[in-house]
C-alpha cells in the first residue's frame, strides 16, 4: 500500500532546480526544454497548465477529448453486437459472453495503466518530465509481459472457460474462436491504451483521440468486409469482427507511439539507455494491484451473473449481453470525465494544491450529473428504440426492454461512483475503490442476485441486484471524498 503523507512539494521547488536551457530552446509546461520549432506545437498538443486557471475550463477542455474517446471506445463492441444481430440471436449471445471475458482481461491490465496515469500525472504536476517519461517506459514493459500471457490463455483455455460457465453448446460454437482471437491480439489494444493513458496524464487528450477515432474507422469499415466476405475477402462470421478489431487497434497504438517518441506530446521517450527499473516496476506493479483487482472483480460478477442468467434461455443471455453494452454507452460522458479529474487531481497533488484537486472532483461530478441525468432519461423513455439498432427479433426486444427499464435507474449513480473511483485511483489510492467494489459486489449484488430471483422476480431480480449494489457504492464513496484521505497518498 502507498505510504500516507503530505503533498508533495509545489510545482516551483521543482522548478526552481531545471538546468539553464541551451541555445535554441524553450520552457514547455511542466519545466521541460525543448526546441523552439517544436515548442508551439506542444503548447497546442497537451501544453495547457492543470494547476492553474479555471478548473472548469480547465477540465472541459481536458475531458471533451476523453469524451469522445470514451464514445469511439464503445463503439468497437457495439459495432460488432450490431453485426452479429444481422446472423443470428446465439451469434448475440456468443459475443456477448467472449466480450465478457476480453474485459477480464483488459481490466486485470488496466490497473497497470490506472498506476502508471497516477504517476506519470504526479511527476508532471511537479514538473519532473524526465522521471514521467521513464515511468511510462516501464509501464510499457509491464503491459508487454501481461499480453504474452494473455495470449496464451487465450489459445489453450477458450472451450473450458466457456464451458465453465454454462453456456449453452451453440453459444460457444459461435463466440470460441471470436474469444480467441481477440486473446491472442490483446496486445494491440493494450498498448493502445496505455500509450494513450501516457499522454492523457500529461494533459494531451487530443492525440489519443485521434488515435481512437481512426481506429473505430477501420474496425467498423473493415468489420463487416470480413464478416460476410464482401468483395474479394473470405466470409470470416464474427471471427472477422475480432481480426479487424486487433488490425485498428493497431493502427491506433502506432498513432500514439509515434507521438510519444517523437515528442510532439509533452512526454518525449527514448530507448537510448532505456533498461527495466526494479524499483519503478515494484511501485506500478503495488499502486496497480488494487486497481487490477477492483476492474477483474466487477468483470468476474459479470462473468458469474452470465452464470446465473444462462438457465433463463439464450433470448433472455441476449438480452443480458445487449443491455450491458448498452450500458456503456450510456456511461460514455462519466468515463471521459472521470479520467480528466483524476488527471486533473493527479497534477495538482503532485503540484502541491489539493484544494485545487478537491474542487475539480467536484466540477466533474457537475457535468456528470448532468449528462446522466439526460441521457437516462431517453433510455427510460424510448428504451425500445434504442435496442431495435442493434436487433429486431421481437422476443428478444420485449425481453431487453424490461431488463433496460431497471438497470437504466443504476445509470443515475453509476457516473457519479465512477468519477470518484477514477479520481481516487489517479490519486494513487487504489486500495480503497478495490475494498468498496469488494463489499458492493460480493457482499451486496451477487447474494442479492441469487436471492431476488427465487423471491419473485425470476431474472429481473438479477437486474435489481446490479442497481441496488451500485447503490451502495455510492453511499461508501461519498463520504470518503470529504475525509479526504485520498489526498494525502505519496508515489
Amino acid at each position: 500500500m502507498a505510504d500516507i503523507t503530505e503533498p508533495t512539494a509545489p510545482r516551483a521547488e521543482a522548478e526552481s532546480l531545471t538546468p539553464p536551457l541551451p541555445p535554441g530552446s524553450v520552457t514547455a509546461p511542466g519545466g521541460a526544454a525543448v526546441a523552439a520549432p517544436q515548442a508551439a506545437r506542444t503548447q497546442r498538443i497537451g501544453g495547457r497548465d492543470l494547476t492553474e486557471g479555471s478548473i472548469p475550463h480547465s477540465l472541459w477542455s481536458l475531458a471533451w477529448p476523453q469524451v469522445i474517446e470514451s464514445v469511439l471506445n464503445v463503439v468497437d463492441q457495439l459495432a460488432d453486437l450490431f453485426w452479429a444481430g444481422r446472423i443470428n440471436t446465439r451469434s448475440v449471445a456468443g459475443l456477448g459472453v467472449a466480450q465478457t471475458y476480453v474485459q477480464v482481461g483488459m481490466t486485470g491490465r488496466m490497473g497497470l495503466d490506472t498506476a502508471m496515469r497516477a504517476m506519470v500525472a504526479r511527476a508532471v504536476g511537479a514538473g519532473d518530465i524526465a522521471r514521467a517519461n521513464h515511468v511510462a517506459l516501464q509501464g510499457f514493459t509491464l503491459s508487454g509481459a501481461f499480453s504474452i500471457v494473455m495470449a496464451l490463455i487465450g489459445v489453450f483455455f477458450t472451450e473450458p472457460l466457456l464451458m465453465m460457465l454454462g453456456v449453452p453448446d451453440n453459444v460457444i460454437e459461435a463466440g470460441a474462436d471470436y474469444m480467441r482471437v481477440q486473446f491472442i491480439g490483446m496486445g494491440a489494444m493494450a498498448f493502445r491504451m496505455m500509450s494513450g493513458a501516457a499522454l492523457q496524464a500529461s494533459g494531451d487528450t487530443f492525440t489519443p483521440m485521434k488515435a481512437t477515432t481512426i481506429t473505430r474507422i477501420i474496425h467498423i469499415s473493415l468489420s463487416p468486409v470480413l464478416i460476410f466476405g464482401w468483395w474479394a475477402f473470405p466470409e470470416m462470421g464474427l471471427v472477422g469482427a475480432a481480426v479487424a478489431g486487433i488490425t485498428a487497434q493497431a493502427v491506433g497504438a502506432v498513432m500514439n507511439f509515434r507521438a510519444l517518441f517523437r515528442g510532439t506530446s509533452r512526454l518525449h521517450l527514448s530507448l537510448n539507455g532505456y533498461r527495466p527499473d526494479p524499483t519503478v516496476l515494484w511501485h506500478l506493479l503495488k499502486t496497480g494491484a488494487p486497481a487490477s483487482v477492483t476492474g477483474a472483480e466487477r468483470s468476474i460478477a459479470q462473468l458469474l451473473l452470465i452464470g446465473f442468467v444462462s438457465p433463463y434461455g439464450s433470448t433472455t443471455l441476449a438480452a443480458f449481453a445487449l443491455t450491458r453494452r448498452i450500458e456503456m454507452l450510456a456511461m460514455m460522458g462519466a468515463m471521459g470525465l472521470g479520467q480528466s479529474a483524476g488527471v486533473m487531481v493527479g497534477q495538482n497533488l503532485g503540484a502541491g494544491k489539493p484544494d485545487r484537486a478537491k474542487k475539480s472532483v467536484l466540477w466533474a461530478l457537475l457535468f456528470v450529473l448532468g449528462i446522466n441525468v439526460a441521457v437516462s432519461s431517453l433510455m427510460l423513455a424510448f428504451p425500445r428504440a434504442f435496442l431495435s439498432i442493434f436487433n429486431g427479433d421481437a422476443a428478444l426486444l420485449d425481453e431487453a426492454v424490461q431488463w433496460l427499464r431497471i438497470q437504466v435507474l443504476g445509470y443515475f449513480v453509476m457516473g457519479v461512483g465512477m468519477v470518484y473511483a477514477q479520481s481516487y485511483n489517479t490519486a494513487g489510492d487504489t486500495l480503497v475503490p478495490m475494498v468498496v467494489t469488494l463489499v458492493s459486489i460480493w457482499g451486496v449484488q451477487q447474494p442479492l442476485a441469487v436471492l431476488l430471483p427465487r423471491a419473485g422476480l425470476n431474472e429481473f431480480g438479477i437486474a435489481w441486484a446490479v442497481v441496488i449494489g451500485l447503490a451502495v457504492r455510492l453511499c461508501i464513496y461519498a463520504p470518503y471524498f470529504f475525509y479526504g484521505r485520498w489526498m494525502r497518498i505519496r508515489l
